[in-house]
C-alpha cells in the first residue's frame, strides 16, 4: 500500500493519497501561531486501512519540521489521536483535557 501525504497550504489542508488516488484530508484554520484542526475525512471505501492515523502522523511530522506552529484540535479524531499519543502533546496549543471537553468526548476506558 503506497501512501503519500501532501500539505496543500493554499487550501489549509493535508491530503492523503493511496496509490495516487486522493482518499482523505485533514483541514485546519490558521489562527496566529496555531492551526485549529477542525476536520478529518477518509473516503468510506478506504476506511479500516489506518489512513487517518497515517494522515495525522505525517501532518504532525511536517508541522514539527517545517511549519513551527502549535495544534489546537477541535476535530474529534485528532483529539483522540493526540490523547492516545503523549509524544504529540508538545504540539498542543491547549491542554488535551480542554480539547476533549470541547469535543464533548466520553472518557476513554
Amino acid at each position: 500500500m503506497s501512501t503519500e501525504v501532501i500539505h496543500q497550504a493554499d487550501r489549509n489542508r493535508y491530503a492523503i493519497f493511496l496509490e495516487g488516488e486522493e482518499v482523505g484530508e485533514a483541514t485546519y484554520t490558521p489562527k496566529g501561531d496555531r492551526w485549529v484542526f477542525d476536520h478529518t475525512f477518509v473516503n468510506p471505501a478506504h476506511q479500516g486501512k489506518n489512513l487517518a492515523a497515517i494522515l495525522i502522523r505525517e501532518a504532525f511530522e511536517d508541522i514539527r519540521a517545517n511549519q513551527h506552529v502549535l495544534v489546537e484540535p477541535t476535530c474529534s479524531y485528532v483529539v483522540r489521536y493526540m490523547e492516545k499519543r503523549p509524544e504529540t502533546h508538545d504540539l498542543l496549543a491547549i491542554p488535551i483535557e480542554d480539547a476533549i471537553a470541547f469535543c464533548k468526548l466520553p472518557p476513554r476506558n
